[in-house]
């Protein structure tokens, strides 16, 4: 009789996995279902498995509550039903779930912990050597980063020439000796010479996708996971309706039982040159069915917005649509969409020729501040020219920029904040203020940030009863000075330097 390995016990919130020989003649792919379900006394949930390769069939499934479970898997890929039981154990420390939408506007961890988003861009730094990645989770456990937005599919663009590891489909590509950085436009979409079987998936690449999203869970960080982009030369891009949603089922089956998983529908959808809304609603209906975890769920633009307001969209996964503004729109956006505003792009720190790859990191931390005193959560990307030709944006290993640092200061200033988070202040004509979004609690707190401006003093009055606590915060040179205690009219002595905030705090 066959057998059935499985995890006996997990923690919450944690991924329990079944592991069954089955049948492979044929496309095993497509030949063949696999299902599960899993049934504790707070939930029941069915969830699809999928083909692994050599013959064996995965099922993996994250329960959200303690105590035992039973489970059941059956489907055309074997003959049997296998059953079986687990224990379900408290959640390690560091574990706190996955992150949910809080308060309108902002997220925390399933527990209840609040979850303040600093996320950065690496789009294939899982593709490239096994020395690279590793120097890339190394400098991802020395950041403040807590999200990493990257591929499934390999990139073709400027500075993105080189071939992947591993491709997501049995086949060969197209021989890329003939691309350069004047030429490789010519080769976009399904480019001469490539032979994929759409229909049959590369488990070695999976696996390693797979791997990749553990080591970043271990470390503590969100994976965004971006599903598809246009910067393809392979034909992933460009494939049929039936190969489109065959990747998504496989790639849902997979990853979904990760407590740390983000669904990017697409990196700037509105560049598929072959794709409608249709094909956009579609994919959407199909996360909603099979990923029974209702993990968070956006697509990101390059010109025209998706319309955020439609329900299946947890946040807004916004690149920025002015030369200059950015962060400054979030007031307009939280106000259109009512959900949390999530910057992933607005520019680059570096200095290669594109306009969206060349501001500075002082511009860089601005955006960011001026994001977080918004009620936004912004995100990083870093391209700096290198002899290498290296580029963090894409490929990852060590950044060199300027902000990184001072993203670590920001997130102690966030973390400081009280939950859920902040929300603009009204009628704040010449500075950027805020206050805690009071739909959680009532607390004065309050911080004005000066940007680019240089004020030498500034004068306040928010009530005449309230005592406050006043600082000033530097958050180029990350300092904190603390001015005193104030109460109704005060006036704070500024040094006119950019990039100032000022912090008042209720006194209790």
């Amino acid at each position: 009789m066959s057998t059935c390995k499985y995890t006996e016990s997990v923690e919450k919130w944690g991924t329990f996995e079944a592991e069954m020989p089955g049948k492979h003649e044929g496309n095993p792919f497509t030949d063949y279902a696999i299902q599960g379900t899993f049934k504790g006394k707070e939930e029941t949930k069915t969830v699809d498995g999928f083909y692994d390769g050599d013959g064996i069939y995965r099922v993996r499934f994250m329960p959200s509550f303690e105590g035992d479970y039973t489970f059941e898997i059956r489907g055309s890929f074997s003959d049997e039903v296998y059953t079986g039981a687990f224990h379900v154990t408290p959640a390690k420390e560091g574990n706190h779930g996955p992150v949910r939408v809080s308060y309108t506007y902002h997220m925390a961890y399933e527990d209840g912990k609040p979850y303040y988003s600093i996320g950065t861009t690496c789009y294939v730094w899982e593709l490239q050597s096994e020395e690279l990645q590793k120097q890339t989770l190394e400098t991802l456990a020395d950041s403040a980063f807590n999200k990493i937005r990257f591929c499934v599919f390999p990139k073709h663009y400027d500075y993105n020439l080189n071939e992947p590891i591993s491709y997501p489909y049995e086949g060969t590509p197209m021989d890329s000796s003939v691309l350069t950085s004047e030429n490789f436009q010519e080769y976009v979409g399904c480019a001469e010479g490539n032979n994929f079987d759409y229909r049959r998936f590369n488990v070695k690449h999976f696996r390693h996708i797979d791997d990749c999203v553990k080591k970043l869970m271990e470390l503590g960080i969100e994976a965004d996971i971006i599903v598809m982009h246009p910067y393809d030369r392979w034909g992933f891009s460009e494939m049929s309706a039936e190969c489109d949603d065959l990747y998504w089922k496989y790639l849902i089956a997979r990853v979904s039982a990760y407590r740390n998983v983000w669904w990017s529908l697409a990196n700037e959808y509105d560049l598929f040159p072959k794709k409608t809304t249709e094909d956009w609603e579609r994919y959407a209906s199909i996360i909603q069915e099979k990923d029974v975890y209702n993990h968070l769920r956006s697509i990101h633009n390059c010109k025209s917005f998706y319309d955020y307001t439609r329900p299946w969209i947890t946040h807004c996964s916004i690149q920025r649509q002015d030369l200059y503004k950015s962060s400054e729109m979030v007031n307009e956006w939280r106000i259109r969409y009512k959900k949390p505003i999530v910057l992933d792009e607005i520019a680059y720190e570096g200095n290669i020729q594109h306009g969206w790859g060349n501001i500075s990191g002082k511009e860089m931390t601005r955006r960011f501040w001026e994001a977080f005193c918004r009620g936004a959560y912004p995100g990083h990307g870093e391209t700096y020219m290198n002899d290498e030709g290296i580029l963090w944006w894409s490929h990852g290993g060590k950044l060199h920029g300027e902000s990184p640092e001072r993203f670590k200061f920001l997130q102690k200033i966030m973390e400081e904040t009280p939950a859920p988070g902040l929300r603009p202040l009204e009628n704040q004509w010449d500075e950027v203020g805020a206050a805690v979004d009071n739909s959680l609690q009532d607390i004065k707190y309050y911080i004005f940030y000066y940007s680019f401006m240089r004020p030498s003093f500034r004068e306040y009055h928010i009530d005449d009863e309230t005592e406050f606590e006043v600082e000033v915060i530097d958050t180029w040179n990350m300092t904190i000075e603390k001015k005193g205690i104030f109460k109704g009219k005060f006036r704070i002595d500024l040094p006119g330097r950019e990039y100032m905030a000022v912090r008042v705090r209720e006194v209790k």
